[in-house]
């Protein structure tokens, strides 16, 4: 049977998650040598380059990304069964905030997850926009918070956010009326200014010079998604957001090409004590079941 060692896997994703060798240390409490040696180890054992190394730290490969979901599986697996069998249940509550531009499913799957791996645990969850789950994150409303930021953006420093995935935006219509044009002037359905996907859209049809007006605005994902499949305007969605059965990708109106977005995790203030402990291993499972 193949497989790769664990203490290894927690190495990668401990650099990964730190952002470089030096600040993964005092995490795993062995020298930076000791750390490199089990990184290139794992190299060997995978066939693959999986960290790119330079002086701002640590990233990712496309296969160290590959490795790094299965790694995350693994040791959220693994601390649920040393629990199991040493009867040591993960008790206590966990305020998580979500983005509402995470797929219904996926949300499903994870809070199944949680729930399974550690009944009891008890879960309030807040669904709401992007900056609002950000905002109460950083007072301290929040324990963990999942939220959609465009990809490189400077409002969170890397240290800040573990990314999940990537994501494509996309210009999205109904499928029924896939070029919403009235007067020769592009409609739009969007969420309310506050929204950042709101403002990268408006603010890349300016830059274009591309004439258009907001005919709808939906207060969440769930309205605006019902509004591109009435036709009631062009929006701006992430790709896990689209609903393929009723929207497609608006191709015909020259509009201007969109960055990626990215799904990422914001982890918990509190690293100590159990309650520490609690929020590490939720976070595991947040981030195996979120980056797939």
């Amino acid at each position: 049977m193949h497989g790769f060692d664990i203490e290894q896997l927690k190495t990668l994703v401990a650099a990964v998650d730190a952002g470089s060798l030096t600040a993964a240390v005092p995490l795993r409490y062995r020298s930076q040598s000791a750390l490199s040696e089990q990184l290139n180890k794992l190299e060997e054992a995978a066939g693959e380059q999986l960290l790119v190394r330079s002086k701002q730290g640590v990233r990712p490969t496309v296969a160290g990304q590959r490795l790094i979901a299965h790694a995350r599986q693994i040791l959220a697996l693994s601390d649920a069964a040393w629990r199991d069998m040493h009867s040591v249940p993960l008790e206590g509550e966990v305020h998580i905030g979500i983005s509402d531009y995470v797929r219904p499913s996926h949300l499903a799957t994870l809070l199944a997850r949680i729930a399974e791996q550690y009944p009891g645990l008890r879960m309030r969850t807040q669904i709401d926009k992007s900056d609002v789950i950000a905002t109460a994150h950083s007072s301290g409303g929040l324990d963990l918070a999942i939220i959609l930021r465009t990809t490189g953006s400077p409002s969170l420093s890397s240290g800040d956010v573990q990314i999940l995935r990537t994501e494509r935006l996309l210009w999205v219509a109904a499928r029924s009326k896939p070029l919403p044009l009235k007067d020769k002037v592009i409609e739009l359905a969007l969420l309310p200014e506050t929204c950042s996907l709101h403002r990268l859209a408006c603010s890349a049809l300016d830059a274009h010079g591309i004439p258009h007006v907001v005919a709808h605005m939906a207060s969440g994902v769930a309205g605006l998604q019902a509004a591109v499949a009435a036709g009631l305007g062009v929006a701006c969605l992430n790709a896990s957001a689209v609903i393929e059965a009723d929207m497609v990708e608006v191709t015909g109106l020259n509009l201007p090409a969109l960055p990626t977005a990215d799904i990422v995790l914001l982890p918990s203030i509190r690293s100590r004590g159990a309650a520490g402990e609690r929020l590490k291993s939720v976070g595991q499972i947040v981030a195996a079941t979120l980056a797939l």
